[in-house]
């Protein structure tokens, strides 16, 4: 009986210490793709594969940003290098208390992928230095 003890009793201790996990929330912003982003309704279409045309990029941060000059930039896989390639950059002016960002065609950034493919979206800051990055799909 002794041993059914001792054995129970190192069983809850691995439990305990093994169920000790915090859970954390994102600590970085969040980049996600959407057909379009409505004043009335948010956004419309989210997904991360989409046909060539015009899509919207979202950021969603828990704080602040701090942005006020900052680039979207695409960067289109190239399977013959195994790697990225520079596609397309565009300039955008927001304020620093936005923690919730929409980036879409306006009259100095068309925001469309002419081709299929893999890219990689950044969002950088006035250093080119990233601030969210996702990866989106493309398809005719």
């Amino acid at each position: 009986m002794k041993k059914y003890w001792v054995l129970f009793l190192l069983l809850f201790l691995f439990m305990s210490v093994g169920f000790q996990a915090n859970a954390y929330a994102q600590s970085s912003p969040v980049m996600y793709f959407c057909e379009r982003y409505d004043q009335n309704y948010g956004e419309v279409g989210i997904n991360n594969r989409f046909t060539t045309g015009y899509l919207t990029v979202m950021v969603k941060s828990d704080y602040a940003l701090g942005l006020s000059k900052c680039y979207i930039e695409f960067d289109k896989y190239n399977p013959s290098y195994n790697d990225f390639e520079y596609y397309k950059k565009f300039n955008f002016v927001v304020q620093p208390d936005m923690k919730y960002i929409y980036f879409s065609r306006n009259q100095n950034a068309d925001m469309k992928f002419d081709d299929p493919g893999i890219y990689r979206v950044f969002l950088l800051d006035s250093a080119n230095k990233t601030v969210a990055s996702a990866l989106i799909e493309i398809i005719r």
